[in-house]
């Protein structure tokens, strides 16, 4: 029976215990199963290393899963800040840093992640590294607040830019679908960054603050 490209990927990469127990902690948990894919996972390790980030913003914890990625490659000398809605879900993914041995690396702090980006302004905190993975609808107001917390050189990655194919549907014209197209435009048009949009997973938007 022919492979899919998915199957196919899975296939050649070991599996990650660690990884595998967290969707699995996620699950038991009665939590959303919308972790990031193991292959977008793979690249935000390798990014954050790449880039040499110290200092990450993660928008959206859920159990843990791309908190874990994020910090594998950020070093001991780094540190991220985690914005999550809900308690129980941040609980959740401080769990699994700590057993994945990064625990010390993470602060979550909880709430409406408008209220939490306007106290990391106020504390003058600045980012090497934006990960965006929450609510569509604010996905252009996060990006605006990347710009004004990131450094020179800063990465921003964001999850679900193509939403299942519904983002280039001109007959679906949801509230979130239409603040992603605004996204992925303002990430391939705003002369202060440098993107791509790749059609991997869901859709991956990857940008440079110049």
């Amino acid at each position: 029976m022919k492979k899919t490209v998915k199957e196919y990927i899975q296939s050649i990469y070991p599996q990650d215990e660690m990884l595998d127990k967290v969707k699995a902690g996620i699950i038991k948990k009665g939590m959303p199963n919308i972790s990031i894919s193991p292959g977008f996972g793979r690249l935000l390790s390798m990014l954050v290393k790449l880039s040499g980030a110290k200092q990450v913003l993660e928008i959206g914890a859920l159990g843990g899963y791309s908190g874990i990625c994020l910090a594998r490659e950020l070093g001991k000398d780094g540190n991220i800040i985690s914005l999550e809605l809900k308690q129980e879900y941040a609980d959740v993914a401080k769990k699994h840093l700590a057993e994945a041995g990064l625990g010390d690396l993470v602060e979550y702090r909880i709430g409406d992640a408008k209220d939490s980006l306007v106290q990391l302004e106020k504390e003058e905190r600045k980012f090497d590294f934006f990960f965006i993975d929450a609510d569509k609808e604010n996905y252009p107001l996060y990006l605006e607040w990347a710009l004004k917390l990131g450094n020179p050189g800063a990465i921003i990655a964001a999850d679900n830019t193509l939403m299942r194919g519904r983002t280039y549907d001109e007959s679906i014209d949801s509230p979130a679908v239409q603040a992603v197209r605004r996204f992925n435009e303002q990430l391939a048009q705003d002369d202060r960054l440098q993107s791509t949009l790749l059609p991997a997973f869901d859709g991956i938007s990857l940008a440079m603050i110049k």
